[in-house]
């Protein structure tokens, strides 16, 4: 299924190439169907053999994971490469730390960051990546952990006039936006899904595709955009932001990190997993902000009595 070549797909296991004919021959016979066609010069599967790909893989995987013993595993000599799902907010905010520990305590293992796909499910079903890291409340019945908080403020440029004042509901709605969808479908961020689910529509007049694109889209326009506290302090260190309270009580946002329920007992899971909780652990609560933001309408401590409130009618 992966080679798409009989010659190919005999040397990747090691066997001859009459050998591999004979195999999908008996294969053919088995399931009473063809499985491969020739294209040109490359094998297409056949309907039967796409729907029979995702269980021989997920039996396989089962094999490799539950029955197959695994050899200890030593960070300082392991060369394994993690495959993690995650958005451009949590790698500036939450994985430079990550990176610079395991760079000192397994120098040979590397990362391979994968933005935010619409089948993230299936792959993480599969086992096809180590670990997705998003919102809890987007995630399945596979095995997470939460890892940090943060709650959404309101950014916009430096020259922007209607951010000088509070502002209100009535002001948020109706300014033009910058605002994130994610993947090919556009799918919405949790801010835009909790407005969508309480009956608001933002006039949005730009669309990006990571929060990271949010300052710089803002910047020189009278555009506001709503994005993790965290990243618009990150980001407010070269860019000059205004930064404010948002006039409604949006959730606050817990990321979490998740893995193959067939990762579960694999010891360089566990080993990562650690690393991340004890790095997030380390995180100041973005409820009581060491700095304060700039132009600030209101406390934390205000902010937090709005959170468990199910309207989003502008706070008082």
């Amino acid at each position: 299924m992966t080679e798409r070549n009989l010659t190919a797909a005999a040397r990747s296991i090691n066997l001859s190439q009459p050998a591999m004919s004979a195999a999908v021959a008996r294969l053919r016979t088995y399931f009473r169907d063809d499985l491969f066609t020739m294209a040109g010069r490359e094998l297409v599967p056949s309907p039967r053999a796409e729907g029979l790909a995702s269980a021989v893989r997920e039996a396989l995987l089962n094999i490799q994971l539950s029955i197959i013993s695994w050899d200890p595993f030593n960070p300082a000599q392991s060369d394994r490469r993690f495959r993690i799902i995650l958005s451009d907010y949590v790698t500036l905010v939450f994985f430079e730390k990550v990176v610079e520990r395991v760079a000192r305590e397994a120098p040979a293992v590397s990362f391979d960051f994968l933005p935010l796909a619409d089948d993230f499910e299936e792959l993480v079903r599969r086992g096809d990546v180590d670990f997705l890291i998003m919102p809890d409340v987007f995630m399945s019945k596979h095995p997470h952990a939460a890892l940090f908080e943060d709650r959404f403020v309101c950014v916009g440029c430096h020259t922007n006039k209607q951010l000088s004042e509070p502002l209100t509901f009535e002001q948020y709605m109706s300014m033009g936006h910058v605002a994130v969808k994610f993947g090919n479908t556009r799918t919405p961020t949790i801010e835009e899904w909790y407005l969508l689910e309480h009956g608001f529509t933002r006039r949005v007049e730009v669309v990006v595709q990571g929060f990271s694109m949010i300052p710089p889209m803002v910047s020189g326009t009278d555009r506001i955009g709503t994005m993790p506290m965290r990243l618009a302090q990150h980001f407010a260190k070269t860019i000059p932001l205004q930064i404010v309270e948002l006039p409604l009580p949006f959730p606050a946002l817990t990321e979490a990190v998740q893995w193959p329920a067939l990762h579960n007992s694999h010891p360089a899971s566990i080993w990562m997993r650690e690393i991340l909780l004890q790095e997030a652990s380390r995180m100041v609560s973005p409820f009581a902000p060491s700095e304060p933001l700039i132009d600030r309408t209101s406390t934390s401590a205000d902010l937090l009595t709005f959170y468990p409130r199910t309207s989003l009618e502008p706070a008082a």
